[in-house]
């Protein structure tokens, strides 16, 4: 699923392009995806003016001028497609869920903006809301999610106060979304790596030391790989690039610190990959 370090780069992308164009259309062509009547939501976007898009944990938030917020919570498979943007026009997924078309005319912002963006979803397992500015809170998962893992306010003493709430593996907490926002299975694997923890280790066992340096483990994963999707996804918002991953899904494959072979296991059907030298139990 897309994480911190894709979201963040699309939400810029997003707000370079579409920051003061007003949405023109509204295309609903799967509305599975939407959370509400679809002609609410429809009613709602028509004439509005996107004023930027921003990230909040995995949720991508398109802030419009009538104080309202489209909120975007991408699932495993969920992502947004130009219609001639930067890159030219992709052909039409087949599993697009809907089209927002923009103004065709310069703003004065913009030398080339793009005429739309398609929603993509594969499996159809993405929510998108539409909710007024001081309402967000009610949206579900978004009103419940604790800090996003790279707010400056989540320093390491506040980590470790909420560390110090759970008892159980690192990595489930990891992806807990109450916890910290933004990490999923995939920067999960990168940043216990990292930190040399064991994925299955409960909370209660590591040490203070152990835990500080998961917090520093956190940042350094996060940053590392930001600069690096950024740089791969270009203007090409519908890429999810991680193949320059050093653990995640590359079992059997040699550890990049230590050459043994890389560990992928199953459970709950989520996979996990791990080094054991390098992230002993």
């Amino acid at each position: 699923m897309p994480e911190i370090p894709e979201l963040q780069h699309v939400a810029k992308v997003l707000t370079a392009q579409l920051a003061g164009q007003a949405i023109s259309g509204v295309d609903i062509q799967e509305p599975i995806v939407i959370r509400l009547p679809r002609e609410d939501f429809e009613a709602g976007l028509l004439g509005a003016r996107i004023r930027a898009v921003r990230r909040s944990g995995k949720f991508l938030l398109f802030e419009t001028d009538r104080d309202s917020v489209m909120a975007v919570n991408p699932m495993l498979n969920g992502r947004f497609q130009w219609i001639d943007g930067p890159d030219g026009t992709p052909k039409a997924h087949a599993r697009t869920c809907f089209t927002l078309r923009f103004e065709d005319g310069d703003t004065g912002l913009h030398a080339d903006p793009p005429l739309g963006i398609r929603y993509i979803d594969e499996r159809y397992l993405g929510k998108v809301y539409l909710a007024d500015a001081d309402e967000l809170d009610q949206v579900p998962v978004l009103g419940e999610q604790g800090p996003d893992a790279l707010d400056p306010a989540l320093d390491q003493e506040a980590f470790l106060q909420r560390l110090k709430r759970h008892r159980g593996q690192v990595k489930n907490t990891l992806v807990n979304a109450r916890f910290i926002a933004g990490i999923g299975n995939a920067y999960s694997d990168e940043i216990l790596f990292q930190a040399g923890i064991h994925p299955f280790a409960k909370i209660s066992g590591l040490d203070e030391s152990r835990r500080i340096r998961l917090y520093e483990a956190i940042h350094e994963t996060l940053n590392w790989a930001s600069s690096i999707a950024a740089e791969q996804i270009g203007n090409r918002i519908d890429r999810k690039p991680r193949e320059f991953l050093r653990v995640h899904r590359k079992g059997g494959r040699a550890c990049p610190r230590c050459g043994h072979g890389i560990s992928e296991v199953s459970p709950n059907r989520r996979v996990t990959s791990f080094c054991r030298p390098c992230q002993p139990e």
